[in-house]
């Protein structure tokens, strides 16, 4: 799956909110013991009131990753660790998100590419 997984970024930026109400349009929600959290654009987050001190860049791995496969997750989140990249991982349906600090988008996107590259050499 590392050797197929076609990470792209996402030109949006986003902010992971909790509290208030939950807005249409929403990239993602979860509800929580404590309340409801979502995923907003940036744009979205602000025009709501929400605090966007952390704005996230998105990648998708292209890949169709199955719910019962494992690996991908650990290998994507153990990479941008080793180079000092937080992130948060979605497990969607079809797609797993990763959600990096927009001021490290570019450099995840290469340890990403870089990462599916050894996948397809070994």
């Amino acid at each position: 799956m590392i050797a197929a997984m076609d990470p792209r970024l996402d030109p949006q930026r986003y902010v992971f909110c909790t509290g208030g109400t939950l807005q249409d349009g929403a990239l993602a929600t979860f509800r929580e013991d404590e309340g409801p959290s979502q995923i907003l654009s940036l744009d979205q987050a602000r025009e709501a009131g929400f605090d966007v001190a952390l704005p996230m860049a998105r990648i998708v791995l292209q890949v169709h990753s199955a719910l019962e496969a494992a690996g991908l997750t650990a290998a994507v989140a153990t990479a941008l660790a080793a180079e000092g990249i937080a992130c948060n991982m979605v497990a969607a349906y079809h797609h797993d998100h990763v959600f990096v600090p927009e001021s490290d988008a570019s450099r995840a996107l290469a340890v990403l590419e870089h990462l599916q590259r050894a996948g397809q050499s070994g």
